[in-house]
């Protein structure tokens, strides 16, 4: 294999095109098996601001059945939650972050980017903790509805964020069944 490749590496294009289909067929079955993966052009994008950072989550496109045959198979019954928070020190008190997530459109483009403001302490329970366990590093996301957005892998999403905080994402799947809802 590795003598083909060295071989092939000298051939100008015009000896590759006078191989014909057969010998490029012959060719081809003797390469190893590359997987294509898409190239992420950001050209449309903006850089981020001063104290920003540009998150891009770029999904797969093709993704392992599932073994639950409960679970949609179909990417358009997906959907990916962007969770977005830091890494604070935490005792037995739930913490959140004040902040939001808001979808802004490209223009020209069409294509969504989002866009995130806040991120600092918000509100937080009071209660006295116990000496055990002691405070411990956890993730704490910002504080309010989920954001989901729709599965697209031709497409990346991008996060503007805080340069102080972090994204995270989900996959959601769809449940295949449907059930009814009772009229009263």
């Amino acid at each position: 294999m590795d003598r083909l490749r060295a071989r092939l590496a000298g051939w100008s294009s015009g000896r590759l095109l006078a191989l014909g289909w057969a010998g490029s067929l012959a060719l081809l079955a003797c390469a190893p098996m590359v997987r294509a993966v898409p190239r992420l052009d950001l050209k449309p994008y903006p850089a981020p601001a001063a104290g920003e950072v540009r998150w891009v989550i770029q999904l797969p496109g093709v993704l392992r059945p599932s073994p639950d045959p409960l679970l949609s198979p179909s990417p358009a019954d997906w959907r990916v939650e962007l969770i977005v928070g830091r890494e604070l020190e935490v005792d037995c008190n739930r913490v959140m972050l004040n902040g939001r997530i808001r979808r802004e459109s490209l223009p020209g483009w069409g294509y969504a980017i989002y866009r995130v403001s806040g991120g600092e302490l918000g509100p937080s329970t009071r209660m006295a903790c116990p000496p055990e366990p002691p405070p411990r590093r956890a993730f704490v996301p910002l504080a309010g509805p989920p954001t989901v957005v729709p599965y697209n892998a031709s497409l990346p999403i991008v996060i503007y964020a805080p340069k102080d905080l972090q994204v995270r994402w989900r996959l959601w799947k769809a449940e295949t069944r449907q059930q009814e809802a009772r009229r009263q």
